[in-house]
């Protein structure tokens, strides 16, 4: 299963603070056999409302892959809610990328010209419309 998480970290920790709280994450993520496949650090942004007398945090986001028993999301959890240097964080499970092929026409000195233009989107795929697409 594919999940998102995204956490902003306390503006007042350094950044060298903040890859070590990104590295201690990335290792409950592994020890509860799940595999990292992208992490971005966002750097500090500005927030909506505060949070704790700040108005800016440090965001960082990771993409990672985990078993469905729901082991990676308890035990994120956990090390988000006790550390008290994470202000929010948000993890979700993500759904798979549909490609999208779009034909297009040139018309170049009077010849016609197709082309095909790769697009990604996100959908939202439901267990029964897979079943309907893979009869198709």
């Amino acid at each position: 299963m594919n999940y998102e998480s995204t956490f902003i970290i306390s503006p007042k920790l350094s950044t060298e603070e903040v890859e070590e709280v990104t590295t201690k994450v990335l290792e409950v993520i592994e020890t509860s056999k799940g595999f990292v496949k992208t992490v971005q650090q966002l750097g500090k942004k500005k927030l909506a409302y505060p949070i704790d007398k700040f108005y800016e945090g440090s965001y960082v986001y990771i993409e990672f892959d985990g078993n469905g028993s729901g082991l990676i999301i308890k035990s994120l959890d956990l090390f988000f809610k006790f550390n008290d240097s994470i202000m929010r964080f948000l993890t979700v499970k993500s759904e798979n990328k549909k490609v999208v092929v779009k034909k297009s026409i040139i018309k170049q000195n009077d010849k016609t010209l197709e082309t095909n233009t790769v697009t990604t989107e996100i959908i939202e795929v439901k267990q029964n419309e897979s079943t309907k697409q893979s009869t198709e």
